[in-house]
């Protein structure tokens, strides 16, 4: 089983960035040549995919955070991160990263507030 530990959520205004982490872990886990995703779960909707990394820092997204939200990976710190900047109101949600296509086991997430 891997284990995701996301963190760097909070509370900010709309237009500011926030950075968010993710450590993933396993013991048979090989971090470095896993593609990794970052997902978000608005209130009341389904969880959702927002962008992946491959292995080799290739970077894809979602149409709806291309031009905002950077994707990118420590290989060295088995850490995935998402940089998110210009934050919408909509874009308040619990974001999750996982393997893309994800496993089954989800972490806790890290919630993210944009509200004025």
């Amino acid at each position: 089983q891997v284990l995701f530990v996301e963190s760097g959520g909070g509370l900010v205004q709309p237009g500011e960035s926030l950075r968010l982490s993710c450590a993933a872990s396993g013991r048979t886990f090989t971090f470095s040549s896993t593609t990794m995703g970052w997902f978000r779960q608005a209130p009341g909707k389904e969880r959702e995919f927002l962008a992946g990394v491959w292995s080799d820092n290739y970077e894809y997204y979602v149409e709806s955070v291309k031009d905002r939200f950077t994707i990118s990976r420590d290989n060295a710190k088995n850490t995935v991160y998402l940089q998110m900047n210009s934050l919408k109101l909509e874009d308040t949600a619990i974001y999750y990263c996982n393997t893309h296509p994800p496993r089954d086991h989800w972490g806790q997430g890290t919630p993210v507030t944009v509200s004025s």
